[in-house]
Formats: C-alpha cells, sequence, structure tokens
C-alpha cells in the first residue's frame, strides 16, 4: 500500500480558510452580432471582465454558446491560424455538399417559416463545441500564453447569445 502524500503547507492553509469562504454562483448573458460564417471573435475580454465582476477567488467559469450553428473554443487569436481553422472546418463539412437537413422535401422536424439551409454548420459544430469551461485562480481567468476565448460563427451573420456561468470561492 502507498503511503498518503503529504500536503503542502499552501494546501492545508487552504483547508483552513475554506470554512470562512464564501461559495458563488454567477451568470451573465451577453449578446453578439456576427459578421459572417467562420468569423472567430474573441471575446477573451468579456469573459475577463466577468471573471473580475465576480469576486470569485477560485473556481471555473463556462463560456458557453446557446446555438447549435456557434461553438465556444479556446485556441490562438493569430490571423492566419484563424484562416486555417475556418478553411480546415470548410473542408470537413462543405456548405455545397448535400445534407438532409437541408432537403425540405423530407424534412419534417423542427422548422421554421425562415428555415435555411444550414446542415454543414451543424455537422462543422461537432468538431468544435458548445462551451469550454476555465479555471479562476487568485480572482482572474487563467489562460495559457497565447490562449484566446472565441465564440465561432459557423452559419451566417446574425446575433448570438453566450452565457458566463462562475462557480467558486469568493472572500478566501
Amino acid at each position: 500500500m502507498r503511503e498518503p502524500l503529504e500536503r503542502s503547507s499552501e494546501h492545508a492553509a487552504r483547508l483552513v480558510r475554506a470554512p470562512a469562504s464564501e461559495f458563488r454562483v454567477v451568470y451573465e448573458t451577453i449578446d453578439y452580432d456576427t459578421a459572417h460564417a467562420l468569423q472567430f471573435l474573441d471575446i477573451t475580454e468579456d469573459v475577463r471582465r466577468f471573471v473580475a465582476a465576480t469576486d470569485i477567488d477560485d473556481g471555473q467559469i463556462a463560456v458557453v454558446s446557446m446555438h447549435t450553428t456557434a461553438a465556444v473554443v479556446v485556441n490562438e487569436h493569430e490571423p492566419l491560424l484563424l484562416n486555417d481553422m475556418a478553411r480546415v472546418l470548410r473542408r470537413l463539412a462543405p456548405a455545397d455538399d448535400y445534407y438532409e437537413h437541408n432537403d425540405f422535401s423530407i424534412r419534417t422536424v423542427n422548422m421554421t417559416a425562415d428555415e435555411r439551409e444550414n446542415g454543414h454548420a451543424h455537422c462543422q459544430h461537432l468538431f468544435l463545441g458548445t462551451s469550454e469551461t476555465i479555471p479562476i485562480r487568485a480572482g482572474a481567468l487563467t489562460l495559457g500564453l497565447w490562449q484566446s476565448v472565441f465564440l465561432v460563427e459557423l452559419d451566417h451573420a446574425r446575433r448570438r447569445t453566450v452565457q458566463l456561468h462562475a462557480m467558486g470561492v469568493a472572500g478566501g
């Protein structure tokens, strides 16, 4: 049997402080107007401002797209890389391919009067995701040196909604 690892004094201090701390859950909804398909909209500063306003010292934040054709990703904000990523998504699910979702002669579910042919955007979304969870440490968003948070428009220009949901310990 292995011996338990010795806890550091930092960890022990956290255990002592925890009862005096307050657990918080804070959320906000932000709307963005996108300009075009395969737009990588950098929302990092909005997320940072929100985290700073929560007064959460240690915890995490979920950044969630409220759409099935707009994703949230963490990646590098370098213009040529963003072009590369858009090109890869176009190759994976080209807009001009056949999608049963776009065949309104057979599709009968979740239809609206202004339905668009956007099967490709839903398929591109499979390779990205709806949300990212990012640590909050010492009251700040914790990202790597080159990391940024993006809302990725996969369909067409429109208003998009992102929910920020932070939880963690404050007042410690």
